[in-house]
């Protein structure tokens, strides 16, 4: 009895136990308070992923974050100053908590870009 005891919880030892991966879950909210919703992803995900797309001044920013699941990372950014777009992914268990925040658009790099257009433009008139 105790042989049989003894193999039956070497062998429960021995066999890996599957977990799915899961993902904060949302389609075009407006903040991440609005996205928390858990999704268990297929087996053939394997990375949890943020989209990020934002853009104005002032009070006309609006901003729209994607979550989910995804087979591949298609991880990329871009900052225009007025308008920025992220995609970030991760890949442990809802990782996907923040809104892809690092290229949100900034108020010093508008400022910088007003600047030098009107730097570019003085300096041709004269």
């Amino acid at each position: 009895m105790k042989a049989s005891f003894a193999a039956l919880l070497a062998a429960l030892l021995c066999v890996e136990r599957v977990s799915s991966l899961m993902c904060f879950s949302c389609d075009n909210v407006d903040a991440n308070w609005n996205c928390l919703s858990i999704k268990t992803c297929a087996e053939t995900d394997k990375y949890c992923i943020t989209k990020y797309l934002g853009g104005g001044v002032g009070d006309n920013h609006k901003q729209s974050i994607s979550k989910g699941c995804s087979a591949v990372c298609p991880q990329a950014g871009l900052d225009l100053g007025i308008m920025a777009f992220s995609v970030k992914c991760c890949d442990t268990s809802l990782c996907n908590t923040s809104g892809a925040i690092s290229v949100k658009s900034s108020s010093l790099m508008l400022a910088v870009g007003v600047l030098a257009s009107l730097f570019y433009i003085f300096q041709t008139k004269l």
